[in-house]
């Protein structure tokens, strides 16, 4: 039996004799850490910069006589030395949900692009209007007041919203100056945004289905139809509910419409041309509104899109939106920033 010198003399001489049959010399990379025959050697430039995910983060509590609701979003943050512009995305959900932790494609699109991306919730109906601006304006004014702490540029905050949320984000834009809807915490700095983007959304309560069947017409004629419920509240005790067309002057003063005075930040629409829940000329009439009071406003109508269905979530439209917020708010991917990497 060999000893362990002999044996050990005899892997290297038979390593060696390998070496040289293979034409005389060591690879390269034979020299590192780990390397072993047979191994696949690649570089890879640490261009790109870690995204930090963090889930749960408080941002409004509302207090009732007998609770405390608290409002939450997730933020994504792009690990890099400069100040970023931040987007804050509102879902849709028919003004029944606020499930803030959707739209991942699009979120991650913009955290990839140099934004910092918080996903906000806000209180659907029963809560009745104009809950749900107050919750939209008071996330922008938590983001604000926590620039430092999360890398954001307080002077370039962006807002984005699909359906409901984008009846939310067009009255959160619409109403930028209006201090009425302003409640709760950071009331010291602005709930002011300078970017809207609004994906099939609501410009006017009282028309969401218009040009659309006889039947579809009726049912935004009830008492029991969300956008009623969300201005008008539900029957209860001796109240019967109320259409939302009972009082035009009220559900005006809830629509984005009612609202447009020319202050407004720049705004780009998006509606799919097959949409079937909310009638296209609602971002039209939007998009007329804006430019006859010389707002830069941009619309994009997708032939071949409905409402939520899956053109929506396709490269090309993601990349439309993330090229429009760069260019009017002017993100940068950044340097990548030292820190911890587990």
């Amino acid at each position: 039996m060999l000893s362990k010198s002999a044996l050990a003399l005899s892997v290297s001489l038979l390593f060696a004799s390998s070496i040289a049959a293979a034409g005389g010399s060591a690879p390269a990379h034979a020299a590192l850490p780990g390397w072993t025959e047979g191994a696949e050697v690649i570089r890879v430039d640490a261009a790109r910069p870690q995204i930090d995910m963090i889930s749960g983060v408080i941002f409004s509590q509302i207090k009732t006589t007998r609770a405390v609701k608290q409002l939450r979003m997730t933020l994504e943050i792009p690990r890099t030395k400069e100040k970023k512009p931040a987007v804050i995305y509102f879902p849709g959900g028919g003004f029944t949900s606020a499930d803030h932790e959707k739209f991942a494609e699009m979120r991650r699109a913009l955290a990839e692009a140099g934004f910092v991306v918080a996903a906000a919730e806000y209180r659907p109906v029963p809560a009745k209007f104009p809950a749900l601006l107050e919750d939209a304006k008071a996330a922008v004014r938590y983001i604000r007041a926590h620039a430092g702490e999360y890398g954001v540029d307080p002077d370039r905050i962006g807002i984005l919203g699909d359906s409901a949320g984008g009846y939310l984000v067009e009255m959160a834009g619409a109403t930028n100056g209006e201090k009425t809807f302003d409640k709760g915490d950071w009331t010291n700095v602005s709930s002011d945004v300078q970017a809207v983007v609004s994906i099939y959304g609501i410009s006017d309560l009282m028309t969401i289905g218009e040009g659309f069947d006889e039947a579809t017409q009726k049912v935004h004629e009830s008492p029991a139809v969300t956008e009623a419920l969300l201005v008008n509240g539900p029957a209860f005790r001796d109240y019967a509910g109320e259409s939302i067309m009972a009082d035009p002057k009220k559900a005006m003063a809830a629509s984005p419409l009612g609202h447009i005075d020319g202050t407004e930040p720049p705004f780009f629409i998006l509606h799919g041309a097959e949409d079937k829940l909310v009638s296209p000329s609602q971002s039209a009439k939007l998009y007329r509104a804006l430019r006859e009071k010389n707002v830069p406003a941009d619309y994009l109508l997708v032939e071949n899109a409905g409402h939520g269905d899956l053109p929506w979530y396709q490269k090309p439209l993601i990349d439309r939106v993330v090229a429009w917020f760069t260019k009017t708010l002017g993100a940068e991917k950044g340097n990548a920033a030292e820190g911890a990497n587990l």
